[in-house]
């Protein structure tokens, strides 16, 4: 009996305590439904809004490799599998993280950071944009930091991330000691000079294509114009004629040549151009998570909302939802950068996410980077022009405070704009933004120009140019230096050009430069003994006229008659010489040289005074065809007798000149008559 009721006390006593942890229970259960129902109402906690730590960690769990969508003009994520590839040839466990810029965020601790959720050891590599910008090993033996010191000095900055990995890599598959000597060398080899770059932009290739152009025109006619004055005065072969052509034609197709093979880029950078797919991934997140929450906070950027902030966000967003006139608004804190598929124009952002999505509302671009807000009203009945224009600049681009803070004080800033959503003017009719210009062609934005167009045209001209220029300038460069050498070792002009060459009116200078050359050449030219039977009274009555000394006529004392008697027997002594014997010299102007035939020419321009002088074929053809030419073609000599006054030269001496007219025979005994030598 005693044993029943101690069962029944013990059982009672158990009861009893069921029922308070029961009651216990219930309380709990309450209380976390309570819970449940307050974390209901309220849309948005940041303990539920992952970390960019926890959100690369859970993509890195996913793939080794993580490209971001956010820059594909620069690096697309369907290069993934090429980072994927690459990476094994480190021989460790490689983690990549390819993100844009974190500004203000430490490359090392977010490293450091998304190895502890992962949980696995390995190599950590992380890109900002197309640069390494830091490595961490983790449980391996990886010369990390050697292997970053080797891609950011070896390689310029526009190698691109792909090539900046593949150096990357192979540093690391070389081990800690080369790894480590190759940074040393690379950080001490460039830490002045830079690598050179590996591409060119648009204006280096302009002016590839202007010089192109220059070379292409001015090598060839250069060539043709250089050839036609160096042929000047000389007879013409056919057959030079066309190796002259041929060498333009073939220099021109050696520089066509030439131009390709030295300016054969194609490209500006090494960017790939991205797929399709790469230019929709981040409007297709973006535009997912606002389905789900009408405020969308980008995962790799910096948190710049906290709790409270978010909170009062989405409040005001439900107020203006449910106010006259009212309806959604999305906001997103999403970067606008020009490497991303809307080039940077959060107007084209908003509209394709506003496509995405298929729900009219006012979009919110905010930028967690430079703190930018830009609103636009995709089909609800508010005053566009107003959201367009009149957002105080406090609002959409901040002032000093917001510059100086982290979080550009954007939710403070959100906030003043949904009060301005709310004061907006109300319309009869929705509202519609106009459609934003596309975004530059990604394919087409890195191709350079064909390297014959744009200023490859101009560089024709210029090139044509420059042609003549150089010829002129090598002409009177070369017309220069021979008057200097004549000067200094003067050579007889050619008998041909004599006629259009030999002046009217010489000075003494010339006429003693010219006596000087004519004679020394024909003492020059005596070498065989039948010489002197054909030219040796010319040089013998030359040498009489200076006393024997050819350098004379170079010295002051020599008359201006006694020069033109030394050139004239001195140019037929070496015509003599050449086998071109002539006993008559042209009466209008002995500088001409010899003469074909004799003429009645009018000597005077005032009167009809006419003499009977030998003349050269161009003074012949103008007696017949022009007499009234004859006097102006007349030579002129200095009278000292009437103050240097210049007169026909047959009157202004009664010398051995004045026999001229009567042949070279009469000039050489009127020399010896003279000088009394018979």
């Amino acid at each position: 009996m005693r044993t029943v009721t101690a069962n029944y006390a013990c059982t009672a006593g158990i009861r009893a305590t069921g029922r308070r942890r029961g009651r216990a229970i219930g309380l709990f259960l309450t209380l976390l439904a309570m819970t449940a129902l307050f974390a209901t109402a309220t849309p948005a906690v940041a303990a539920d809004t992952p970390t960019p730590a926890a959100y690369l960690a859970e993509r890195l769990r996913e793939n080794p490799v993580h490209v971001s969508d956010q820059f594909p003009r620069e690096v697309p994520r369907s290069s993934a599998p090429d980072f994927s590839r690459i990476a094994k040839k480190t021989g460790v466990p490689t983690y990549v993280l390819v993100l844009p810029l974190q500004t203000g965020a430490d490359a090392r601790q977010l490293l450091g950071a998304v190895h502890d959720r992962l949980g696995r050891d390995g190599l950590y590599v992380l890109f900002e944009g197309p640069d390494i910008t830091e490595a961490r090993a983790f449980g391996v033996d990886a010369p990390a930091d050697a292997a970053v010191t080797v891609a950011q000095y070896e390689l310029p900055y526009d190698a691109g991330a792909l090539l900046s990995f593949e150096r990357f890599a192979d540093v690391i598959a070389q081990g800690a000691e080369k790894a480590t000597a190759r940074a040393e060398a690379a950080r001490e080899k460039y830490q002045d000079d830079e690598p050179a770059e590996m591409y060119i932009g648009p204006s280096d290739r302009q002016n590839q294509s202007f010089l192109t152009g220059i070379l292409l025109t001015g090598v060839p006619l250069s060539i043709l114009l250089l050839a036609a004055y160096a042929r000047r005065g000389r007879p013409k072969k056919p057959v030079l004629r066309r190796f002259v052509w041929g060498a333009a034609v073939l220099s021109a197709a050696a520089v066509a040549l030439t131009a390709t093979v030295a300016f054969d880029q194609t490209r500006s950078s090494a960017a790939e151009p991205p797929a399709p797919a790469d230019l929709s991934a981040r409007v297709e997140r973006v535009a997912a998570g606002l389905k789900q929450d009408p405020v969308y906070a980008d995962p790799e950027s910096p948190r710049v909302l906290d709790a409270r902030q978010l909170d009062r966000l989405h409040e005001r967003i439900r107020d203006f939802r449910r106010s006259d006139g009212g309806g959604p608004v999305y906001v997103s804190l999403v970067p606008q950068t020009p490497e991303s598929e809307s080039a940077g124009d959060s107007g084209l952002f908003a509209a394709a996410v506003h496509a995405k999505v298929g729900r009219d509302g006012v979009y919110v671009v905010a930028d967690p980077a430079d703190g930018t807000i830009d609103v636009y009203n995709h089909g609800l009945r508010l005053d566009g022009n107003r959201l367009s224009f009149d957002v105080p600049d406090s609002v959409t681009l901040g002032d000093s405070r917001a510059d100086e803070a982290d979080d550009h004080l954007l939710g403070e800033r959100l906030d003043a704009l949904m009060t301005f959503i709310d004061d907006t003017p109300r319309t009869d009719r929705p509202w519609s933004e106009p459609a934003p210009p596309a975004a530059p062609n990604a394919t087409r934005e890195t191709a350079l120009p064909a390297l014959f167009s744009t200023d490859f045209w101009p560089g024709l001209f210029v090139g044509a140019f420059a042609a003549l220029l150089l010829s002129s300038l090598v002409a009177g460069a070369t017309g220069i230096v021979q008057a200097i050498r004549r000067r200094r070792s003067p050579v007889p002009e050619p008998s041909g050009s004599l006629p259009l060459t030999a002046p009217t009116e010489p000075s003494v200078s010339y006429l003693r430069r010219t006596a000087y050359a004519e004679l020394t050449s024909l003492a020059g030219e005596f070498s065989d003994p039948d010489d002197r039977d054909r030219a040796w009274d010319h040089l013998d009555a030359a040498l009489l006229l200076v006393d024997g000394d050819p350098g004379r006529v170079r010295q002051p004392g020599t008359d201006a008659p006694t020069l033109v008697a030394v050139i004239v027997l001195a140019r037929a002594g070496r015509a003599g010489l050449a086998g071109d014997p002539a006993d008559l010299c042209c009466g209008v102007n002995p500088l001409h040289g010899p003469a074909a035939r004799r003429h009645h020419v009018r000597v005077s321009a005032g009167g009809n005074s006419r003499r009977l002088l030998p003349v050269c074929p161009l003074c012949g053809d103008t007696a017949v065809a022009a007499p009234g030419d004859i006097p102006g073609r007349l030579l002129k000599l200095p009278d000292p007798s009437l103050g240097n006054a210049r007169l026909p030269y047959y009157d202004v001496t009664d010398g051995p000149l004045t026999a001229v007219p009567q042949g070279i025979a009469r000039l050489i005994d009127k020399v010896r008559e003279t000088a009394g030598v018979h």
